[in-house]
């Protein structure tokens, strides 16, 4: 491939590479970071370009932010097979794969309307994390697709 065949994206002097993104949900990780354009974030998105390992990825770079171990593990329900890359002075310091973790704890809501944690009660929403889904540990409500529909995060 030639030179003016490839895709060019800037390299960040500081922040977060998130890499290996499943195709299709660079969106989604922006509304879990809370990047919605009127922050002033510099934010590069590459969506659906082509991977070895995955078909099709989508890259998410932001500029000035590394992420907290919060954000990974809610960003691991949609991009199970992604990479977080820290980036200082140009460099890459830290490349990890995310990790699911074993609960997430305020940051799904449960769809089902007679859950305790939609009811008006200071009740954080708290869900296991299943190979299959999610199960809220309050009604056992299984969500196996569109979690990123059912993400909430402050």
């Amino acid at each position: 491939m030639s030179e003016d065949q490839q895709l060019r994206v800037s390299k960040i002097t500081e922040g977060t590479v998130i890499d290996h993104v499943t195709g299709g949900q660079a969106l989604n990780v922006l509304a879990i970071l809370g990047i919605d354009g009127s922050g002033g974030e510099e934010v590069s998105i590459g969506m659906n370009v082509p991977s070895e390992r995955l078909g099709r990825k989508d890259v998410v770079k932001v500029e000035g932010r590394e992420l907290s171990q919060d954000e990974v593990d809610v960003l691991s329900l949609i991009a199970p097979a992604a990479t977080i890359n820290i980036v200082r002075d140009y460099d890459v310091v830290e490349k990890h794969r995310v990790e699911r973790p074993s609960e997430v704890v305020g940051v799904l809501q449960c769809p089902n309307r007679n859950c305790i944690t939609t009811k008006d009660e200071p009740v954080d929403s708290r869900f296991a994390v299943l190979e299959e889904g999610v199960r809220c540990a309050y009604c056992d409500t299984i969500i196996r697709e569109s979690i990123a529909d059912h993400i909430h995060v402050d």
